[in-house]
Order: C-alpha cells, then sequence, then structure tokens
C-alpha cells in the first residue's frame, strides 16, 4: 500500500513537471526509473501474490485435511459415544431385569417357605393323627389279646370241667349199666333156669 501512494505521489510530481516546460529534462531522466521500478513491483506482488495463492491454497489443504482428520475422530467419538449409551441402556435393562427376577424369586421363596411351612404342619398333623391311630390300635390289640387269653383260659377251663364231669357221668353210666345188665342178666337166667334148677344150685345175686 505504501508503495503504491508513493507510485502515485510520483506519478503526481512527473505530471507538474510535464506541465513546465523547463523541467522536461528531468521528466526522460525520471521516466524509464519509474517504468523499471513499477514493472519490479509489478512483478514482486506478483511472486508475492503467487505466494500468498499458494499459502492460502495450503492452508485450505491443511484445513480441509484437518476437518477431514477431525471428522474421523469426531465419527469414532460419535460411535464410541452410541456404543456408550448402548451399553449404559443394556447395563439398566440388566439391572431392571435381575431386580425384577430377584423380586419374583422373593416373591416365589416366599411362597415355597410359606408352602413347606402349611405342608410340615399338615404332614406333622397326619402324623400325629396316624401315630394316635397306631396308639390305639396297639392298644385295642392289647386289650384284645388279653381278652383272648382270658377267654381261652376260661374256655379250658370249662372244657376240663365240662370234660371232667362228662367222664364222671360217663362213669355213672356205665356203672349204671353194668348194674342194669346185671340184673336183667339175672332176670333173664332167673326166667331161664327156674324151673330146671333148684334155688341152691344157681344163687342168686343181691
Amino acid at each position: 500500500m505504501s508503495a503504491r501512494k508513493g507510485s502515485s505521489k510520483k506519478r503526481a510530481a512527473a505530471t507538474a513537471t510535464a506541465k513546465s516546460p523547463p523541467k522536461v529534462r528531468v521528466k526522460e531522466e525520471i521516466g524509464p526509473g519509474l517504468s523499471r521500478f513499477r514493472d519490479g513491483f509489478r512483478n514482486q506482488c506478483d511472486d508475492n501474490c503467487s505466494d500468498l495463492k499458494g499459502i492460502m491454497s495450503a492452508l485450505h489443504q491443511f484445513g480441509e485435511k484437518t476437518e477431514k482428520e477431525e471428522t474421523i475422530p469426531r465419527t469414532k467419538l460419535n460411535d464410541l459415544t452410541s456404543i456408550e449409551k448402548n451399553r449404559q441402556s443394556f447395563v439398566k435393562a440388566i439391572q431392571k431385569s435381575s431386580k425384577e427376577c430377584e423380586n419374583y424369586g422373593k416373591s416365589e421363596s416366599a411362597k415355597i417357605q410359606d408352602t413347606l411351612a402349611k405342608f410340615a404342619k399338615e404332614k406333622a398333623a397326619r402324623m400325629q393323627s396316624l401315630q394316635d391311630t397306631l396308639s390305639r390300635f396297639e392298644e385295642d390289640q392289647e386289650k384284645l389279646v388279653t381278652r383272648y387269653e382270658q377267654l381261652k383260659k376260661k374256655e379250658k377251663s370249662m372244657l376240663a370241667e365240662h370234660w371232667k364231669a362228662g367222664e364222671e357221668m360217663i362213669a355213672k353210666l356205665q356203672e349204671s349199666l353194668k348194674k342194669m345188665e346185671d340184673v336183667a342178666f339175672n332176670s333173664i337166667r332167673k326166667t331161664l333156669f327156674l324151673d330146671d334148677a333148684s334155688d341152691g344150685d344157681f344163687p342168686l345175686d343181691d
């Protein structure tokens, strides 16, 4: 910018000099130097512009590369963030399911414990009832055995008495029968042999 302003001032001075006839020689001497300066400045500006364009292009490429490199980590970061969210959601779901399973397990365990307690109580009651029944049965059986032994002894005693009485009765009947036979025999003998024999030959029985 300062070089351009200086060039403009020199051009204005040259124009003012051209208007005055005595300074024509100065203009002719200054004109070629100014042209060379202007051409050099223009070339330098072109070179600087070219360098600036190169620098801008390099910066642009670097910016694109940096943006691309930042985009890749950002994508990975987004993926990692998504994975972390999914993991947290999965962990929450597992924790919820675990809590539900734990509550269900506690509920079912309580139900099973109640059922087992009722079953044990009923079993104890049934066993007690069965034991009482067996005890009564054993008592009744013992009573029946005792009663049977008593009846057996009584029956044996009665049979012995009846047997003895029967033997005595048989003995009496036999004795009575023998007497009756003797009497009958004597009667028959008397009837058959009374006329043929004397009383002395056949003594009568008493």
